[in-house]
C-alpha cells in the first residue's frame, strides 16, 4: 500500500446531497468502507452539498425537471467540489446520473442493488385498477407519467416535485390521490409505515439503474480507487453497464421517457427496454438475452433497433 488510510484527523471526505435518502446512501457507503478497512466512522467525513435541484424555490415551483436543467441539477455542485478537491468521493442515486461524467471524474463503483421496482403509494387505493376515471396522480418522473398514461389515459397526472418526504406530504395534503416512489428508497429509509404496493417489473419497467448507488471519484485518485474497489458490487456493475449503454445510445436524459432493466441468471444477462412518447400515446419495447460480457453491446444494439423502429417522428417532441 503506497498511500495512508484515512484517520479521524485526516478523514476521507464523502460528498452528498442533504436529503434523508441521500444521507442514508452516504452512511451506507461510510459503513461499508469502515468495515472493509477496519476503520472508525470518524475516518470518513460526510460533507453535505446543496445542489441547484435542492433549491426550495425550484421544488415548490412544481415545474418539470427538463425546464430547470435536467439531471445535472442534482450533481453539478457536488462534482465541481470534487474537481476542486473539497471532497474525495461522491455518492449518487444512479438513476439521477448522466451517462457521461465531467473531465477528470469517473463513476465505476456500485453498491449492491436494492429492490428495482416502483411503489404505488396511496392512502386508500391498492393499485391503479382501484382509481376511478379522472383521479389525480402526482409524479415528477417523465417515465412514470408516460407509463401511467399508456395504461390509464383516463387519469389526470400532475407534477409532483420534491424529495420523498415532500411528495408524501403533498399526498397527505390531498394534492393527489396517489403517487409513485422507488421501493429502494423506501427500504433504505425503513419507511414501513408508508402504504406502498410494489409494482412488478413486468407491469412497469423501472428507470435505468433504479435502486443502485454509485460512487464517483477523481480519475487520478489512486487511494480512492483502491478503497472503492473493496466495496464494489460486480453484479450491479454488470447490470448497469448494459442499462446505461442502452440509455447512452438512445441519447436519453430526463427529457426522455426511458425504462430498462438488466437481470442476471448465472452467466446469462437479460436486458429489457422501453421508450415512450411523453403523453403515453405510444411505446416501443425490446427484450434481448446474451452473455454478461455482451451486456453493453446488447444495450447499444437494442437502442439502435428501437431508434430505427421509432423513426424521426417518434422523437419529434424533443426538437
Amino acid at each position: 500500500m503506497t498511500y495512508e488510510l484515512p484517520t479521524p484527523a485526516k478523514p476521507l471526505n464523502i460528498g452528498t446531497r442533504g436529503s434523508p435518502l441521500a444521507l442514508a446512501q452516504a452512511y451506507e457507503t461510510r459503513a461499508r468502507l469502515s468495515a472493509a478497512f477496519d476503520l472508525p466512522h470518524g475516518a470518513f467525513n460526510i460533507v453535505v452539498i446543496k445542489t441547484t435541484g435542492d433549491d426550495r424555490a425550484l421544488i415548490d415551483a412544481d415545474k418539470p425537471l427538463k425546464t430547470l436543467g435536467g439531471k445535472g441539477l442534482f450533481t453539478r455542485e457536488i462534482e465541481q467540489d470534487m474537481i476542486d478537491g473539497k471532497i474525495d468521493i461522491a455518492v449518487h442515486s444512479m438513476k439521477d446520473m448522466p451517462t457521461l461524467q465531467p473531465n477528470g471524474l469517473v463513476l465505476d463503483t456500485y453498491l449492491p442493488r436494492e429492490d428495482v421496482r416502483d411503489a404505488f403509494i396511496s392512502p386508500r387505493a391498492t393499485g391503479l385498477a382501484d382509481l376511478a376515471t379522472g383521479t389525480v396522480v402526482g409524479t415528477s418522473s417523465l417515465r412514470r407519467r408516460a407509463q401511467l398514461k399508456l395504461r390509464r389515459p383516463d387519469l389526470e397526472v400532475v407534477e409532483f416535485r420534491g424529495n420523498m418526504q415532500t411528495r408524501l406530504q403533498k399526498l397527505d395534503n390531498g394534492v393527489a390521490e396517489a403517487t409513485f416512489l422507488a421501493m429502494a428508497g423506501l427500504n433504505r429509509l425503513k419507511m414501513d409505515e408508508v402504504p406502498k404496493y410494489a409494482i412488478e417489473v413486468n407491469d412497469m419497467l423501472p428507470a435505468v439503474a433504479q435502486g443502485a448507488i454509485g460512487i464517483e471519484r477523481r480519475i487520478d485518485d489512486t487511494r480512492a480507487a483502491d478503497m472503492l474497489a473493496a466495496i464494489h458490487d460486480l453484479q450491479t456493475g454488470q447490470r448497469l453497464a448494459a442499462e446505461r449503454m442502452f440509455l447512452k445510445t438512445l441519447d436519453g436524459s430526463c427529457e426522455t421517457p426511458i425504462a430498462s432493466l438488466a437481470e442476471l441468471d448465472g452467466d446469462t444477462l437479460r436486458l429489457r427496454g422501453e421508450v415512450l412518447r411523453p403523453d403515453g400515446s405510444e411505446n416501443i419495447t425490446g427484450d434481448m438475452t446474451g452473455t454478461i460480457a455482451d451486456g453493453p453491446a446488447m444495450g447499444a444494439e437494442m437502442a439502435r433497433k428501437m431508434l430505427d423502429q421509432a423513426g424521426d417522428d417518434f422523437f419529434s417532441w424533443r426538437d
